[in-house]
């Protein structure tokens, strides 16, 4: 009778260590399932952190106009991320698409490129004339920010605050900028290409 009870308690306590063991065990998979968990959804979520700060659209285009134009492609992808946020069919009182261009700017820059039978607010188009106006601008004043002025505030604006002593000492930079919208513009894009810079890998846009 001793026997028998002492073999029923001895494995009852071998049956408890068990249940012990497989608990310790469930619980150390159960945290390295929650640690897991965690990094891939830290990860998911400072991807979409990054693609809602700075979003990347038609990265395809944006590179090959920019090299064709000798542009920084982020430079442009700072452009279109304050001009229009990557919404195509964006529209202002007198622009429109990704890179925000006039119809008249679109119609004279077009004909500059040989181009008839177009769309400018189609993406590819858009950015392909925006790149190239973009690239005239610089070459015209040799300076971004100048350029990026020009863009915002059209060359007839510019070119009077450059022969302006109070905005240009040398008729080549803009020490002041009169103009709050312009002002704002130029240094918001500028924040943006470092961002881009920073955050954007180009040739992984690409890839995707």
């Amino acid at each position: 009778m001793r026997k028998s009870t002492t073999k029923s308690r001895m494995k009852q306590r071998q049956l408890a260590r068990r249940r012990k063991r497989r608990q310790r065990l469930f619980g150390v998979l159960f945290v390295m399932l929650m640690i897991g968990l965690f990094i891939i959804g830290t990860k998911s979520g400072l991807e979409l952190s990054r693609s809602i700060k700075y979003p990347v659209e038609y990265s395809s285009y944006i590179v090959k106009y920019s090299d064709e134009n000798d542009l920084d492609p982020y430079l442009v992808m700072a452009v279109i991320k304050q001009e229009s946020n990557y919404i195509p069919d964006a529209r202002s009182p007198y622009a429109g698409g990704l890179m925000q261009l006039t119809e008249e700017t679109a119609d004279d820059y077009a004909a500059r490129l040989g181009m008839t039978d177009y769309d400018y607010m189609d993406p590819e188009t858009n950015i392909k004339l925006g790149c190239y106006v973009l690239r005239s601008l610089i070459d015209k004043y040799e300076v971004v920010d100048t350029a990026l002025a020009a863009y915002n505030a059209g060359m007839g604006n510019v070119d009077k605050w450059l022969n302006d002593p109070s905005y240009s000492s040398d008729g080549v930079h803009l020490s002041h900028i009169p103009f709050p919208e312009t002002r704002h513009y130029v240094k918001k894009i500028n924040g943006y290409w470092e961002d881009y810079k920073t955050h954007v890998d180009i040739s992984e846009e690409v890839i995707q």
